[in-house]
């Protein structure tokens, strides 16, 4: 059985770290979810500014996580809960399938932060406004308060 993880943002650091290269997170809040008591998926919210917030996604490589409640709850957090009216995610710039991804779900490539990685790669910003985000009302609403 499928269940957000609202609680546990340690554990949910851990996961999306160890998936991201990052040693860990500061500042920071996380919702995962798990499959049968194992994380599948997790996002941290980092460096929250007022109208921003870093947002870092991860998953086990599964597609199993991409559900109707979890995109409802990793959206409507920092947009509704938070009060951001942005949220940004920094992509590898040699990580093709996460480009995609991000793209997939509605961010807006932004820009490239040129060898901003310890190894010379580029980062590539990304954002999403509140008012492009799909996920904060309809079915995934709906399955959200279903889940809760």
């Amino acid at each position: 059985m499928k269940r957000i993880v609202w609680d546990q943002p340690e554990r949910v650091m851990q996961f999306v770290a160890a998936r991201t290269g990052e040693d860990r997170y500061r500042d920071y809040t996380a919702i995962g979810l798990e499959l049968d008591g194992e994380l599948i998926a997790g996002v941290v919210y980092e460096r929250h500014t007022g109208p921003n917030v870093l947002t870092h996604i991860a998953s086990d490589g599964s597609r199993a996580w991409i559900t109707p409640a979890y995109l409802g709850a990793i959206f409507r957090y920092p947009f509704v809960q938070l009060g951001c009216t942005r949220i940004t995610g920094l992509v590898r710039g040699d990580n093709a399938d996460c480009r995609r991804f991000s793209a997939h779900l509605g961010f807006k490539k932004e820009g490239v932060m040129r060898c901003a990685e310890s190894d010379g790669t580029d980062l590539i910003i990304f954002g999403m406004l509140k008012s492009e985000c799909r996920f904060l009302e309809g079915k995934h609403h709906a399955a959200l308060l279903r889940a809760a």
